[in-house]
C-alpha cells in the first residue's frame, strides 16, 4: 500500500514536470522570437514554422496524455489491490471461523447435563451423540465446558469412564454445551422422539436446554494437525 502511494506520487510529479516544461518552452519561444523577423517572413515560411511548432506541441501533448493515462492505471491498480486484499482477508476470517480459530458470538442454545444418582454416569459417547446431532441440525459452532469442538476434536472416556477428556483436556460435571445456530432446529435435534436429551432424562440424568440470543464461544486453543495432507 505504501509502495503504491510512493509510486503514484512520483508519477504525478513527472506529469507536473511535463506540464511545466511545456509552459517554459512557450515562454522561451515568446522571449526569443524576433517580432521584426516574423514580419519579414514569407507566408510560406510562416506556415512551415507554424506546422513545426504544432508537431512539437502535439508530441508533448501526446506525452502528457500518456502520463495521465499511466496515473489513472496506477490508481486503478491500487484500488484493485485494495479490493483483492479485502476479499482475501474476508476469506481468511471465514476459514478461521470454520476451523474454530476465532471467538464467535450469536444466537443458539445452552445444554446443561449432570449425571443422576445410582445410574451410570454420562459418558463420552453420550456427549458425542449429542454433538453429532447438533452438527446435522446446522450448528455453526459448539463447545463443551468451553472446549471448542473442531473436526479433529476427540471426546473420550478415561479410566473406564471415571472422567471425560475433550481436546485432550479433562472436563468435569456439569457438562455445559454451548451451540450457535437456529434455536428451533438445534433443540428439535436432541429432544422429542428418539432425542438423546429425552433418553438421558428417562435414565435419571438432569438435562436442561436454554435459548440464548447472545452466546459466546471461544476459539480452539490447540494445534490443528493433519496426518495425510502434504
Amino acid at each position: 500500500m505504501r509502495k503504491g502511494k510512493i509510486t503514484m506520487t512520483i508519477t504525478i510529479g513527472i506529469a507536473c514536470f511535463a506540464l511545466v516544461t511545456v509552459m517554459m518552452m512557450q515562454f522561451k519561444v515568446v522571449n526569443e522570437t524576433d517580432i521584426t523577423e516574423i514580419e519579414n517572413m514569407q507566408e510560406s515560411e510562416l506556415k512551415t514554422e507554424l506546422a513545426n511548432w504544432k508537431t512539437k506541441y502535439d508530441e508533448i501533448d501526446a506525452q502528457y496524455e500518456d502520463t495521465m493515462q499511466k496515473i489513472e492505471e496506477y490508481k486503478n491498480d491500487e484500488e484493485s489491490n485494495n479490493e483483492a486484499s479485502r476479499l482475501v482477508q474476508e476469506e481468511l476470517e471465514q476459514t478461521n471461523t470454520l476451523l474454530g480459530l476465532t471467538d464467535v458470538e450469536g444466537e443458539g442454545i445452552v445444554v446443561t447435563l449432570k449425571s443422576g444418582e445410582d445410574v451410570a454416569a454420562i459418558s463420552a459417547d453420550d456427549l458425542l451423540i449429542i454433538v453429532n446431532a447438533l452438527k446435522f441440525a446446522g450448528a455453526e459452532a459448539i463447545s463443551i465446558n468451553d472446549e471448542r469442538i473442531v473436526n479433529t476434536t476427540d471426546i473420550v472416556n478415561i479410566l473406564d469412564g471415571s472422567f471425560i477428556k475433550v481436546n485432550g483436556q479433562r472436563i468435569l460435571e456439569p457438562y455445559v454445551i454451548k451451540v450457535i445456530g437456529n434455536q428451533s432446529h438445534l433443540e428439535s435435534a436432541i429432544t422429542g422422539n428418539g432425542g438423546k436429551i429425552d433418553e438421558l432424562q428417562t435414565l435419571g440424568h438432569t438435562a436442561t436446554i436454554e435459548k440464548d440470543n447472545k452466546i459466546t464461544i471461544t476459539k480452539y486453543n490447540g494445534e490443528v494437525e493433519t496426518k495425510y495432507l502434504n
